[in-house]
């Protein structure tokens, strides 16, 4: 095929060698063969004798263009009996007046695989007529039908070669994309199994409800439902000789590393009781110490807002920054209580004793202390609105007379209803603190 077409490329000149998908008909070896319409037919014949690759010749009438006659259509013509009687001696004129074919005309800039396709409709009589080429610069040209459909063909191949290229750089494509696919797949299996670590660790390190049952004085309940598999938000119940320590927290984002920073918390926080640490101020410089720390050396920017709960017979000690805690009295009347000046985010600087102002509070039998991360407040309807803390303080009133597990239910699924399905986008917990009356039943709805 290549010894081929180099031979044609030899005939109708080295232009075949050069094309490309965008060729057009000015790409190619064109004839430049022109005579005047007054010229005798034989001056014609002599040429094509002379020339026998020329495919025609173009005529002109006072120097414009004015028709073609080909190559083909001459020598048949003047082959007939008393072809050369009537036109060797005769204008041109009279023979193109006889001839009378229709002359495809495009333009140079003309796509060749367009007009290789158009010419290939034309009948059969007229299949092989060359066609006239309109230059730029007004100019007229011929071109043989037979290099066009070489030419046609050259760039099928040409085309051919480029799929080929393209179907192998689309299996080496595939297989590194496969490869890559292998490798995430692992990657992820990876991940996912320290995520699985991070998650049943940090579920276990959650009060249960046996730990809950046997703090005599409070009915609790506690929710809590995280936005990923590791949640960033931290609670924790932990009785001790002096009474009950309660924490709730909210790390800023969510997910492993959020989760692996609740952790770290907990153990700091569980640390400092059993090493009997009982002022407030004390024990949360000493936890924001330790925090402090460790974020430096994972280079984190993760924080921590706080609230530490020191409760014993009734007397409430409230310590560090987190979001406002709620009141509920007995009687249905509720305060909200700003942790705004009580601490300072945990992790976030070296020293925060300074900001450290705990607050004494008093939870008298049936009374109830409400505490929550922004999960709630935040969490959003379908049409974009948050829950707001009016609205849990409002179910909070109707539930007052309630036990802990049946207020925070009802919280619970008013916000649900809220939400209607809407995607939670931060961690939610809840906590319920009753103090019991006096011979009430425990806390479980």
């Amino acid at each position: 095929m290549m010894l081929e077409l180099d031979r044609l490329s030899h005939i109708y000149g080295s232009s075949l060698e050069s094309l490309t998908l965008t060729s057009t008909l000015a790409d190619l070896t064109l004839e430049h063969f022109s005579l005047d319409c007054d010229v005798p037919g034989r001056i014609l014949v002599q040429q094509f004798n002379e020339n026998p690759i020329l495919p025609g010749v173009i005529l002109l009438k006072q120097g414009h263009y004015m028709g073609m006659i080909s190559r083909r259509k001459c020598l048949e013509i003047m082959s007939r009996p008393y072809g050369i009687e009537l036109f060797y001696n005769r204008p041109l004129q009279c023979l193109y007046d006889f001839v009378k074919v229709d002359v495809l005309t495009y333009p140079g800039d003309c796509p060749i695989f367009t007009a290789a396709r158009q010419c290939l409709e034309r009948s059969p009589e007229n299949l092989y007529e060359p066609l006239v080429i309109l230059l730029r610069d007004g100019s007229h040209r011929l071109l043989d039908i037979h290099k066009l459909l070489i030419a046609q063909s050259q760039l099928y191949a040409v085309a051919s070669q480029l799929l080929e290229k393209r179907r192998q750089d689309l299996d080496r494509a595939n297989a590194e994309v496969e490869e890559l696919n292998q490798r995430l797949k692992a990657e992820n299996l990876r991940l996912s199994s320290e995520v699985n670590i991070a998650h049943r660790l940090q579920q276990m390190l959650l009060p249960t409800e046996r730990d809950l049952g046997k703090i005599p004085d409070l009915d609790i309940a506690a929710y809590m439902e995280p936005a990923a598999e590791v949640g960033g938000d931290y609670y924790d119940i932990l009785p001790h000789a002096n009474g009950v320590k309660i924490g709730i927290g909210d790390v800023t984002g969510h997910g492993l590393e959020s989760g692996v920073f609740t952790i770290m918390v907990q153990t700091a926080i569980r640390t400092l009781l059993t090493a009997q640490e009982t002022d407030p101020v004390r024990f949360l410089n000493t936890l924001n110490h330790t925090i402090y720390d460790n974020v430096e050396r994972m280079n984190s920017d993760r924080n921590l807002t706080l609230s530490l709960i020191d409760y014993h017979q009734g007397q409430l000690q409230l310590s560090g920054q987190h979001e406002k805690a709620l009141l509920l009295r007995r009687d249905g009347s509720l305060e909200q209580i700003d942790t705004l000046d009580l601490g300072f985010p945990i992790g976030l600087d070296a020293e925060i004793s300074q900001f450290i102002q705990p607050l004494e509070l008093t939870l008298h039998p049936g009374d109830t202390l409400i505490l929550y991360t922004d999960g709630i407040t935040e969490a959003e309807a379908p049409n974009g609105d948050f829950f707001g803390l009016e609205r849990l303080c409002q179910v909070a009133r109707r539930h007052a007379q309630d036990n802990a597990g049946q207020i925070q239910q009802a919280i619970i699924e008013t916000l649900k209803k809220y939400i209607n399905g809407h995607k939670i986008y931060d961690d939610i917990t809840l906590l319920v603190l009753k103090r019991k009356l006096e011979g009430s039943l425990p806390h479980h709805p």
